[in-house]
């Protein structure tokens, strides 16, 4: 089966779309923990130590370079004494300008 130029373009433009989503995603959920870490006043190290996670994947996650599991989102959750749901921003919430 061959795809003609239009549905070629057109999965690409898709593709596109939802990797930039993801991306958006992933950028959205390091600025919630960030900001949840900040109000509950610890460093990147103390979450660390109380999640058992290497600081350096913290802040990869801080700045939107990791796709975090789930058992991550758990262990930063309890570490913060959050729900792991406060960690997930909502679906319309904006990114800070």
């Amino acid at each position: 089966m061959t795809h003609s130029p239009w549905t070629l373009s057109l999965h690409g433009s898709q593709s596109m779309s939802m990797n930039s989503n993801k991306d958006k995603n992933i950028t959205r959920f390091g600025n919630r923990l960030r900001s949840i870490r900040h109000g509950k006043g610890l460093s990147q190290e103390e979450l660390a130590a109380k999640a058992e996670i290497d600081r350096t994947y913290i802040s990869s996650c801080e700045r939107g370079k990791r796709n975090v599991t789930l058992d991550i989102i758990y262990r930063l959750s309890e570490a913060l004494d959050v729900s792991p749901k406060e960690l997930l921003p909502e679906i319309n919430e904006k990114e800070p300008s």
